[in-house]
C-alpha cells in the first residue's frame, strides 16, 4: 500500500459485530510497523483482539486515550446518540483530546444532521482536523470477508481520498466516494431502505411459491435467471437452507440485526420526509421491521428473520427429505 508509513498509529472504536472484523483485517493486512489502537465499552472483545494479535492491537482506555495515541481514527458504533459521545463527550470523547491533523473516519450508520454536527464541531475546534462519514454494507458476512462496500461522504478530488480509498480497501472491496459531507450517509440510508424492502418482498414471494407447492431453491434459481434477481435472494435468502452461507441457514445468527435494520429503516424513512421525498412502501415498511424487532422470536437475530415474522415456512427441507 503506499503512503503506508502514514498508518504506523491507527486507533479503532467500537468493536462490535461490524467493527471487530475490521479490526482484524487491518491488523493482518497493515505493515508490521502499524500499531492498532482500539476501544470499546465492551472490554472482553478488546482484551481478546489484543491477546490474538499482541503487540500489535493495543487496549485504550477511553476514546480520548485512542485519539492521543493515533493519527488516523475509525469509528464504528450503533447509533447517532453513541457518536456524539464517542465524538463529543467533554471527558473522555475524541474531540476532548487535541485531534489535530488527524484523519477521522466514522463508519457508523446514524442520522446525516449528527455527523454534520460532528464534522462541524471538530471544523470549528480542530481546522485542521479531517472528518469523514464513511458507512458500509454487506453485513457481518461481508465485514468477516473483507467484502463490504465503503460509502465516502467526499467528492473524488477531496486530497484525502489517496489516503482513505488505500486503508478502506484493506477491510472491503468497495470505496465509493459519495460526493460531500454526509452524502455517503444519506447513500446508505437510501440503500438499506432498499435492501430492507427487497427482503419483505423476497419473503413474501419465496412464501407464495412455496405455499404453491415449489421447491424454494427452484424459487432461487428462477429469479437469478429473472428480471427478480437481487443479491438478498442470492446470497441472503431469507429461507433456511437455500443459500448455505446465508445467515437464516444458520439459525439467522451472525447477521445485520433485526433491531439494526429498524433503526436504518426508520432513519431512512425520516431522511425521505424531511427532503420530500414519497415512500408508498415506507410505513408498511417500518411497521414490519418494528414489529419483528419486538417479536421475541425474531429480536436479535438477522433482519431476513422477518421471513419467519411474516409466516414463512423454515421446515421444508424435512418435508420434501431435504432433496
Amino acid at each position: 500500500m503506499s503512503g503506508s508509513l502514514e498508518f504506523e498509529t491507527l486507533g479503532f472504536i467500537g468493536l462490535g459485530a461490524m467493527g471487530k472484523p475490521m479490526v482484524i483485517h487491518l491488523a493482518n493486512k497493515l505493515p508490521p510497523e502499524s500499531r492498532i489502537y482500539v476501544f470499546d465499552v465492551a472490554s472482553q472483545v478488546v482484551d481478546e483482539l489484543c491477546a490474538q494479535f499482541p503487540n500489535r492491537v493495543l487496549k485504550g482506555s477511553s476514546s480520548k486515550d485512542v485519539a492521543q495515541q493515533v493519527e488516523t481514527l475509525l469509528t464504528m458504533v450503533p447509533e447517532g446518540a453513541h457518536v456524539r459521545s464517542v465524538y463529543l463527550d467533554p471527558q473522555n470523547g475524541v474531540c476532548s483530546a487535541d485531534i489535530s491533523n488527524k484523519l477521522l473516519i466514522d463508519c457508523s450508520t446514524i442520522d446525516t444532521a449528527t455527523s454534520l454536527a460532528v464534522k462541524r464541531h471538530i471544523t470549528q475546534n480542530f481546522p485542521s482536523a479531517s472528518f469523514y462519514d464513511a458507512p458500509v454494507s454487506g453485513g457481518v458476512v461481508g465485514a468477516v470477508k473483507g467484502t463490504i462496500a465503503f460509502f465516502l461522504g467526499c467528492s473524488e478530488t477531496d486530497p484525502n481520498v489517496q489516503r482513505l480509498i488505500p486503508l478502506l480497501s484493506l477491510m472491503g472491496k468497495q470505496v465509493i466516494p459519495c460526493g460531500a459531507p454526509s452524502f455517503g450517509l444519506a447513500a446508505k440510508l437510501s440503500n438499506n431502505y432498499l435492501s430492507g424492502i427487497i427482503a419483505i418482498a423476497c419473503s413474501e414471494a419465496m412464501d407464495m411459491g412455496m405455499r404453491s407447492g415449489l421447491d424454494p431453491r427452484t424459487l432461487a434459481k428462477v429469479y437469478a435467471a429473472g428480471t427478480a434477481q437481487n443479491t438478498i435472494c442470492d446470497r441472503f435468502n431469507p429461507v433456511p437452507g437455500v443459500y448455505p452461507e446465508a445467515p437464516s441457514t444458520g439459525g439467522y445468527k451472525e447477521g445485520f440485526k433485526v433491531q439494526l435494520m429498524q433503526k436504518d429503516f426508520s432513519l431512512a424513512v425520516d431522511m425521505a420526509k424531511r427532503v420530500g421525498s414519497k415512500n408508498v412502501l415506507g410505513e408498511v415498511g417500518l411497521e414490519t421491521y418494528e414489529g419483528a424487532s419486538r417479536d421475541p422470536r425474531c429480536r436479535d437475530l438477522d433482519s431476513r428473520v422477518v421471513y419467519r415474522y411474516l409466516g414463512g415456512q423454515e421446515d421444508w427441507q424435512s418435508k420434501t427429505n431435504g432433496s
